[in-house]
């Protein structure tokens, strides 16, 4: 229980911060249940281990700021210190030990760079000190335990056995997304979708991509055998060692399966100890089975979506379903065409980041769409479908 009394130092953190502390505080990166101290940390870094499951770098508290280092230099063993973020008290630590970082050496175990031109480093550097505190703490993060609620009460009451989960960005949510997910349902009880929602900018909205996503869930696939989870990821999920933090996540939640696309960035090979490694290799050690799915693409001699390395025609009938590349259309107010994205999510996404944009939408809709004749006020999102749907009409001969 955290203390409403406010001691006389704080830790000031940021959501980010706060966000990944409640996350270990609920076991979902198990066996990591806490704050590493420095003798721990060492020993993490360097075998890239805890309790025999693989972990990629050591689980530490290092805030940023002139007022955080004042405090650090001046705790002492056993003292009780708040954690406060955004101006209110979130938590309390006790302290067991203050110990001096290498930001650089962190950053290198994180990204496997530390260079400050990737944007990764350069969003954490900002973010991160030269002094570490650990012990043992406890923060107030309801979204957290409230979604493991909510997953453990779903997998009770349907008494699901085989658990398949897919880590997404979803941005946007297009038609080899779909293919993924729907394959997943026909081999699995139950489907848990990790919805990322970093803490930059970058990309569509959450609550944009959150609500494609339910509107796909909700109008083509079973309902009720498909879990959206809000997954804050937050920076120790960046760089080359995500993948083996999504397999603990996935784990922690119950999952017993994970699906990755063969094209996923953190399925490189590397050396280490003279020797050729795969991530599986590491991957075996935690009790979940990884599952890669082929590439989808869209063939236009097949006419159809298939995977890329059982079509037998070359790539230059393929069609790449590339995110950066959809969200290039839409961010410019393109409807992608219905091959890449399905045209309900199109106009639902396209809605939201182009409000009232028609100063005449209504005369607009009835000028150019087949009517019964009733007028009836039109949202943009029914204006953008009717509109693809002219889009997809056959042409004249």
């Amino acid at each position: 229980m955290i203390s409403s009394k406010r001691n006389s130092k704080a830790l000031y953190i940021d959501t980010e911060a706060l966000s990944t502390l409640a996350l270990v505080q609920e076991g979902l990166l198990a066996p990591v249940t806490g704050l590493m101290n420095e003798a721990t940390a060492r020993e993490v870094d360097s075998k890239k281990v805890y309790k025999g499951v693989p972990f990629p770098f050591s689980f530490i508290l290092a805030p940023t700021g002139r007022r955080n280092k004042k405090v650090l230099e001046a705790l002492e063993v056993g003292e009780i210190v708040d954690l406060v973020s955004e101006g209110s008290k979130v938590g309390e630590l006790k302290v067991e030990e203050v110990f001096e970082i290498d930001p650089s050496t962190r950053l290198q175990h994180i990204y496997g760079t530390s260079d400050p031109s990737h944007p990764g480093v350069r969003n954490t550097l900002a973010r991160l000190g030269d002094m570490a505190v650990s012990g043992e703490y406890r923060v107030n993060y309801p979204l957290i335990r409230d979604t493991i609620s909510r997953v453990n009460q779903i997998i009770r009451r349907t008494g699901a056995k085989r658990i398949a989960s897919m880590v997404l960005a979803a941005n946007p949510i297009n038609r080899a997304h779909e293919r993924m997910i729907r394959q997943s349902i026909s081999e699995a009880d139950i489907v848990v979708l990790f919805l990322r929602k970093p803490f930059t900018n970058e990309g569509l909205r959450y609550d944009i991509r959150l609500n494609a996503l339910n509107l796909f869930i909700d109008n083509f696939l079973p309902r009720n055998r498909v879990i959206v989870v809000p997954f804050e990821n937050s920076y120790i999920f960046a760089g080359c060692n995500e993948l083996i933090l999504d397999a603990l996540l996935a784990r922690n939640y119950g999952c017993n399966e994970l699906i990755i696309g063969r094209n996923h960035a953190g399925l490189g090979l590397y050396y280490d100890q003279n020797r050729l490694n795969s991530i599986f290799d590491r991957l075996s050690d935690i009790d979940i089975e990884i599952k890669t799915v082929d590439e989808y693409v869209y063939c236009d001699t097949c006419r159809t979506l298939v995977s890329s390395r059982t079509c037998p025609h070359g790539q230059h009938h393929h069609i790449h379903y590339h995110s950066q590349s959809i969200m290039t259309l839409i961010q410019n107010g393109i409807l992608p065409p219905t091959i890449l994205v399905r045209k309900e999510i199109s106009a639902n996404i396209i809605a939201a980041l182009f409000p009232n944009r028609f100063e005449h939408l209504q005369e607009l809709y009835y000028s150019l769409m087949p009517s019964s004749g009733l007028l009836e006020k039109k949202s943009d999102e029914q204006f953008y479908k009717k509109l693809m749907m002219l889009y997809q009409t056959s042409s004249l001969t």
